[in-house]
């Protein structure tokens, strides 16, 4: 199948280079000259394990291009995935769809004989109806069928996420569609991919509902923690005693500094405004983005109280800034909201992360940024571990002492057990689960 994916951002270069490893002919499509130039030298714009292999081998192999100009490829194509961006809009939280509508009108423009457009973005319950408008108001010839598949990539997991999926959402009602998307998906049938087809807006809302509940989980688990830690239980305990009922599920049970990212935050708003539109509460869904909200700025209160109360002067350690590990991404991440709150309370931070230090430049340019660990322990007056990177998890903890001013360590992840860290002399902070 020959296939155009609109977009080469985190989920249109991922899937454009699984779709490739398939065996279907795929062309990447952005408007961005310099990260086209950039692709076509090997040089992968994000930082996802394996995807610079992945693109790599497809492009030597043929299978794989990519252009800034989507003319000839979307008039070759059997389908056009529109894969592009989805910001929260300013001031309302509403999803920004421009750029989703401006590709369709461009797509429209040129396609050729029966294609499939898919929408891949995330995008709002409704969304589709509106690109099919475009597509026949644009070109009233057209001969295509709009359909829905959302994705459901997790950064640092996306290639297995891509190639063994837990579902595949179809959303069209459109035979021919059908038949197109399921001969792409075809090669999953060996790993016995799940296809799920189901209306457009169904498709549509089943992303947002997934994003939402996975963020109601996450929320939930970090009011116990602070439960917890007033009555003197186990958040981690409490996380393996529900997480061990199958209703419930052990994942995204992890307490912690509030989640961030590119997806979570911006699409729980989107949900929520979404709700709005249609006259239908979603108190619970609003609870969990205040919540959350308020979590990420009271963690720089959570480090200052193991410290006394006083920051003024005192020099901190971040280790970690990325919204989660084994990715670049700083969207939304709860080390931006810790770090302001640490340096308007006059401490003096210094951080470093294992790939995330160029992108956090832009969000966090008055700080120090350090070679490695210790290097950014050293004449620190707290260790504040922020993101769980695996490079984090086996720390030298008597090298990591001997840096730093005062042995105190605030692990927001709870990579570390108190016990452990008593006996290494550290005066211990971690959420959930008491002090050390």
């Amino acid at each position: 199948m020959r296939i155009t994916m609109i977009g080469t951002g985190y989920v249109g270069l991922v899937s454009g280079a699984c779709f490739a490893d398939f065996g279907h002919q795929v062309t990447c499509v952005d408007k961005d000259a310099g990260k086209i130039a950039a692709l076509r030298r090997g040089e992968i714009p994000i930082y996802e394990p394996g995807l610079d292999e992945l693109v790599a081998a497809n492009v030597k192999a043929g299978r794989l291009d990519f252009t800034t100009d989507l003319t000839a490829p979307v008039g070759e194509a059997d389908a056009v995935f529109i894969a592009v961006g989805t910001p929260s809009r300013r001031g309302d939280g509403h999803a920004d769809l421009s750029y989703v509508y401006a590709a369709a009108k461009e797509i429209a423009a040129a396609l050729k004989g029966f294609t499939v457009v898919v929408t891949k973005s995330t995008v709002p319950v409704g969304t589709g109806d509106e690109v099919e408008r475009l597509i026949r108001e644009t070109n009233p010839t057209a001969d295509a069928a709009v359909a829905s598949n959302p994705e459901f990539l997790r950064e640092g997991a996306a290639i297995r996420d891509f190639k063994f999926p837990d579902r595949i959402v179809i959303g069209t009602n459109d035979e021919r569609a059908r038949k197109v998307l399921g001969e792409i998906y075809r090669p999953l049938s060996l790993n016995q991919g799940p296809l799920m087809y189901t209306a457009r807006r169904t498709a549509e809302l089943i992303k947002y509902a997934a994003n939402a509940f996975l963020a109601t989980k996450i929320t939930f688990i970090n009011e116990m923690a602070d439960l917890a830690e007033k009555v003197g239980a186990d958040v981690q305990d409490v996380a393996r005693g529900i997480g061990m009922d199958n209703r419930i599920g052990s994942k995204f049970l992890h307490a912690g500094p509030g989640f961030g990212g590119s997806c979570f935050p911006k699409d729980t708003r989107a949900l929520v405004q979404t709700a709005h539109d249609h006259d239908v509460p979603v108190r619970i869904v609003e609870a969990v983005l205040a919540v959350n909200d308020n979590r990420k700025r009271a963690m720089a209160r959570k480090v200052s109280h193991a410290l006394g109360g006083n920051m003024r002067g005192k020099t901190i350690a971040v280790l970690g800034l990325t919204f989660k590990p084994d990715t670049d991404d700083m969207r939304e991440a709860p080390s931006i909201p810790l770090v302001t709150g640490l340096t308007d309370m006059g401490a003096r931070v210094k951080a470093f992360d294992p790939a995330g230090m160029a992108q956090a430049k832009a969000e966090l340019p008055d700080i120090t940024y350090c070679e490695d660990a210790y290097d950014c322990a050293k004449g620190a007056d707290a260790l504040v571990i922020v993101t769980e990177w695996v490079q984090f998890r086996a720390l030298d903890l008597p090298r990591l002492k001997a840096a730093m001013a005062q042995p105190i360590v605030v692990d927001l992840r709870n990579i570390y057990r108190p016990a452990e860290m008593a006996e290494h002399g550290f005066d211990y902070h971690s959420v959930g689960r008491g002090d050390a």
